[in-house]
């Protein structure tokens, strides 16, 4: 497996954010690719690609960036250790009804988009705790260990989580008569982050011009919903941008606006880390 994980730190971090890109790996190994029935590029159909490239300014203006390179078809790290999908690891008895491992969307993912699946079989148990083990154990302490550091230097921690969802995930989400919603934010509906956080990051977008959804269809999963906890100056936003807006999803290539929407986001990048340098109020002030 290569590097499960890489942390771009600032020269210094001056800031209260923090940046993550849990699903914008795309290392393949070639023990994986010969386990899947999915061809090379169908296998990175659930991937945030460039994800990691779109938020890279982070560091420039103060704020780290964890990412990982293990693809989320391989391990999906917004997703809880134990959410394990008995139609695709032996040995697991059936769960009671979670609607993430009912479309095959477990911390071992089944399918990749539009349900495809991608695996023949089963994966042996072993091998399930294994990843759990080698990969996603590891990325949390790192993220769990850069919000702490980061909460006791500046008495909060902002967590950008930061995501991208196919174009066509949003249709039928926007308001009717209004254009669809150029990135969506997610707080679990105020249980991770406090308002004024989410006030604050919401402005930073639409003052480039985008067009901003709260969440629906994406609230938050794992990530949001475990370390988002504002009466304790901790907040977690999920971000999911429309990949449309910087590349092409048919080819998983960037497309001729890539840099464009890369120097746009540098400037809302600076806006988010720029609210990390302010004292907060609690969310219950």
């Amino acid at each position: 497996m290569s590097q499960v994980y890489r942390i771009h730190r600032p020269e210094r971090q001056d800031t209260a954010v923090v940046f993550a890109s849990p699903h914008s790996g795309r290392s393949y190994s070639a023990a994986f690719l010969a386990q899947t029935i999915l061809s090379s590029d169908a296998i990175r159909s659930s991937e945030d690609a460039f994800v990691d490239q779109v938020f890279g300014s982070a560091p420039l203006h103060g704020a780290p960036l964890l990412i990982t390179d293990v693809p989320r078809a391989y391990l999906d790290l917004n997703r809880a250790p134990d959410e394990f999908d008995p139609a695709v690891i032996e040995g697991i008895a059936r769960v009671p009804h979670n609607p993430r491992i009912s479309s095959g969307l477990g911390v071992i993912p089944r399918v990749v988009s539009g349900g495809r699946l991608i695996y023949r079989g089963k994966l042996g148990l072993a091998e399930a705790e294994a990843r759990i083990a080698e990969v996603w154990h590891p990325y949390h302490r790192a993220l769990r260990q850069l919000l702490e550091e980061t909460h006791r230097s500046f008495g909060e921690a902002m967590l950008i989580d930061c995501h991208s969802m196919p174009h066509e995930a949003i249709d039928g989400h926007g308001r009717p008569g209004q254009p669809k919603p150029d990135v969506v934010l997610g707080d679990r509906f105020g249980a991770a982050a406090g308002r004024h956080v989410m006030d604050a990051v919401e402005a930073a977008f639409q003052r480039v011009g985008l067009r901003v959804a709260r969440n629906t269809p994406f609230a938050g999963a794992f990530i949001a919903q475990s370390y988002g906890r504002p009466s304790a100056r901790r907040h977690v936003i999920q971000v999911e941008i429309d990949r449309g807006l910087y590349m092409d999803e048919a080819t998983i290539t960037p497309h001729e606006g890539f840099e464009d929407f890369r120097a746009l986001m540098a400037g809302v990048i600076a806006e988010i880390v720029s609210i990390g340098r302010e004292q907060l109020p609690l969310a219950a002030e």
